[in-house]
């Protein structure tokens, strides 16, 4: 995401069009062969070098598809500039691996071209990650799988407090469960609140969740979930901290051990198997129950207009390869990250059963840019952190901050 979170999952892998019944099922587009030369790739994955795996697939799908593969990486906040630069000069990467939310901005731009143009069979993606990539009714590349975010627990937190997780269905039974870890002297919840688009990003499965709507921050259902992190920080259930956490900050609380549950990511999986204690992971409940809409991050991979359309062949080749099901499952399950289809995470659980909250939770996750909301999200996403910013610090009541958001 713009706020890192496609970021710090690294280069996470490409699981788009990865069933059998993809229209380049054989990853080779209905015109002719390849004719050789150099085709570029950018993506947002500077942390990897030439070593690395990744670099390695780029290279092998350039060779597979007969030509060779130059591949740039720009850290995520300068990527988008970048390709919009490249497009006003003519010379735009042949792929372009971008975070979802930036799919909108270059559409917008017109910067790229549409799936049907490419003619990617993207029907095997589940519709609600690949949602982050239409506008105005079409489709600008394909997912490559999803990050997103659930509820990690201390175990021996919760068991001391006498809480079952599996009794955490609702915002009702998380509220009693975080007063029953307040009693025995331990903490209740860590998550990030800082007034940036991370803030934003961690608030929004309470906002969903509560039935809310993006272009109504001041409804009642928007104004109860901010109201349910303000009573959090005044009852003592979560830290004043939150107000300046960032993910990694918000997880550095959960690793000491003194916290129930730590709202983040699959990108922490890792680091909580280092943590030194039992965990567990649950869907972030929604209000009333069930599992609360969490915001997607994740890149797309997306085909830049060209002034030569004779490339678009290869790139079509390129992206077959990238999008490949077992280049998926390997990428995704090395990196923790979610693959777009129901292919590949029915095989990511089979090989992980750890993964299968995550699946659940990436299948009720949305685009940020969703509901058609494209370049509106940004100019909602601000108000909203600062909404949120302004209540967690009482400088203004839940409600009287989201009706300043929403003007």
């Amino acid at each position: 995401m713009t706020v890192s979170v496609s970021r710090a999952a690294a280069a996470l892998a490409l699981s788009a069009c990865v069933l059998a019944a993809c229209s380049t099922t054989s990853g080779t587009p209905d015109s002719g062969p390849a004719t050789g030369g150099t085709y570029t790739i950018w993506d947002p994955y500077p942390q990897f070098d030439d070593g690395a795996d990744w670099v390695k697939l780029l290279r092998q799908c350039g060779t597979d598809a007969g030509v060779t593969v130059k591949r740039t990486a720009y850290d995520t906040s300068d990527l988008t500039n970048k390709a919009l630069l490249a497009a006003q000069q003519g010379n735009s990467p042949d792929v372009l691996i971008v975070d979802n939310p930036v799919v909108s901005t270059l559409a917008d731009a017109g910067v790229l071209t549409t799936t049907e143009e490419m003619k990617v069979d993207t029907a095997a993606v589940e519709p609600n990650l690949l949602a982050a990539g239409q506008i105005g009714g079409k489709t600008y590349g394909i997912p490559i799988g999803a990050n997103t975010l659930a509820l990690y627990y201390n175990k021996a937190v919760l068991t001391a407090a006498g809480v079952d997780p599996a009794g955490v269905k609702d915002w009702d039974t998380l509220t009693a469960a975080l007063g029953k870890v307040k009693a025995t002297g331990k903490k209740g919840i860590t998550f990030s609140a800082i007034g940036t688009e991370e803030g934003s990003f961690q608030f929004l499965p309470w906002f969903w969740g509560a039935g809310a709507n993006l272009t109504k921050l001041d409804s009642p259902e928007g104004v109860s979930s901010l109201q349910l992190w303000t009573d959090w920080l005044k009852n003592g259930y979560a830290p004043n901290s939150v107000i300046g956490n960032t993910q990694t900050t918000s997880w550095q609380e959960f690793a000491t051990g003194q916290f129930a549950f730590a709202e983040n990511g699959t990108w922490q999986l890792g680091n909580a198997k280092k943590a030194g204690f039992e965990y567990g992971i649950i869907p972030i409940p929604a209000k009333a129950g069930g599992t609360a809409p969490a915001p997607t991050g994740g890149e797309f991979v997306t085909a830049p207009v060209q002034k030569d359309a004779a490339r678009y062949t290869t790139t079509q080749r390129l992206i077959a390869c990238l999008s490949s099901t077992d280049n998926a499952l390997t990428t995704d399950t090395t990196l923790s990250y979610i693959a777009a289809t129901d292919a590949v995470q029915a095989k990511q659980v089979a090989g992980n059963a750890e993964l299968k909250v995550w699946v659940e939770a990436v299948k009720a996750a949305k685009g940020r840019t969703s509901d058609n909301l494209g370049t509106k999200y940004p100019k909602i996403s601000q108000p909203m952190w600062t909404a949120v910013q302004a209540a967690l610090s009482g400088s203004k009541s839940p409600a009287d901050a989201m009706a300043a958001a929403a003007k």
